[in-house]
């Protein structure tokens, strides 16, 4: 399954459709459909079972399978309710894609370039990130519904962004994956 069409089965098993359905409410989901426990921490890496990093380094998000637990950037989330909801999103991406304890391990650290390894273990790394990526924005922002709002929008997309509840960058790669905006607004 893809992770678009996981993040669709997703939201088709909580009754999210149509226009009304958004902003999608991926904390709900979280919490009431998967039942894990989101809680938001100001230093990820100081938490029990963190990876270790260089100095300076952050994480936006952790993923314990075992507790069923996402731990969510607490500055980040503060700054941008956009990229908390991302960032929950994206642990949902692997809570359903990767639940298999042999890809998750003890829990799943997310921020593709903090992923250390040797290059095997960094290519699947990267692939694992940018699957949840792909669910996460396919969770936040269905393509039936962006390509209905986009319209109605006039592709504005600081508006989109606001309607569907993600910060602008995410909203602007969304449109450009799902190939909507003209040559002149591509970055």
């Amino acid at each position: 399954m893809t992770p678009e069409d996981a993040a669709a089965a997703l939201l088709a098993a909580v009754g999210h459709a149509g226009l009304d359905a958004i902003p999608i409410d991926v904390l709900q989901i979280a919490e009431e459909h998967d039942g894990l426990d989101v809680q938001e921490h100001a230093d990820l890496l100081s938490l029990p079972g963190a990876p270790s990093l260089a100095a300076g380094a952050a994480l936006s998000g952790l993923l314990f399978p075992g507790p069923k637990r996402i731990y969510v950037n607490a500055v980040e989330a503060q700054r941008s309710p956009g990229r908390k909801n991302f960032t929950i999103a994206h642990e949902l991406g692997h809570w359903h894609l990767h639940h298999d304890a042999s890809e998750l391990g003890q829990g799943r650290f997310c921020r593709s370039d903090d992923v250390g390894g040797d290059a095997r273990a960094l290519r699947e790394a990267i692939q694992l990130e940018r699957e949840a990526n792909r669910f996460a924005a396919a969770l936040l922002m269905p393509e039936p519904l962006v390509c209905q709002c986009a319209e109605d929008l006039r592709l504005n997309v600081r508006v989109l962004a606001a309607r569907f509840g993600v910060s602008v960058a995410a909203m602007q790669v969304r449109l450009e994956t799902l190939r909507l905006l003209p040559d002149y607004m591509l970055r």
